[in-house]
């Protein structure tokens, strides 16, 4: 049976919603019920040096104002901070916590159980297979979220 583009688009979609539900559901049951994707992306954002509001947006193609709500968000819930500019005692810098820290190391290793979930259900020489058929489809690189600019990359790169 031929799929269409738009089908194709879907059932990848619907992978990784499949991957993403299953952590965010496994990090419930492993005591974090309030972590979104959204908070793994602005954490990452913010490790990766996303360090205000404002950057924060721009890393995520959000606005300024949905970067400070999930920012407050990830503040209440203790997996940011907000630390004095060692170089502006008037500007504050963005941390990632110890604790948020540990969320991101807990989905990582969920996101592995699930990848080997996934093994065990095709098989390896089909699941090595499929990663490296995706892998000639959309680049060795990973989509980054926090990246401005990640839908448009260079599609010339993607056989290399």
């Amino acid at each position: 049976m031929s799929r269409s583009g738009a089908d194709l688009a879907l059932l990848l979609l619907g992978g990784f919603r499949t991957l993403v539900d299953a952590a965010i559901a496994e990090l419930a049951r492993r005591g974090h019920e309030d972590v979104r994707p959204v908070h793994d992306f602005a954490m990452r954002a913010i490790a990766a040096g996303a360090d205000s509001a404002s950057e924060l947006g721009r890393r995520l193609s959000i606005s300024k104002q949905s970067a400070a709500r999930t920012i407050a968000v990830l503040q209440e819930r203790g997996y940011v901070a907000r630390d004095t500019d060692p170089n502006d005692a008037r500007r504050k810098r963005l941390q990632v916590t110890p604790l948020g820290f540990e969320v991101l190391r807990q989905g990582e290793a969920i996101f592995d159980e699930l990848r080997d979930q996934w093994v065990r259900q095709l098989g390896t020489a089909d699941f090595e297979a499929f990663e490296a058929h995706l892998t000639t489809l959309v680049g060795r690189q990973p989509v980054r979220f926090d990246t401005p600019g990640w839908i448009t990359r260079d599609l010339g790169e993607l056989g290399d």
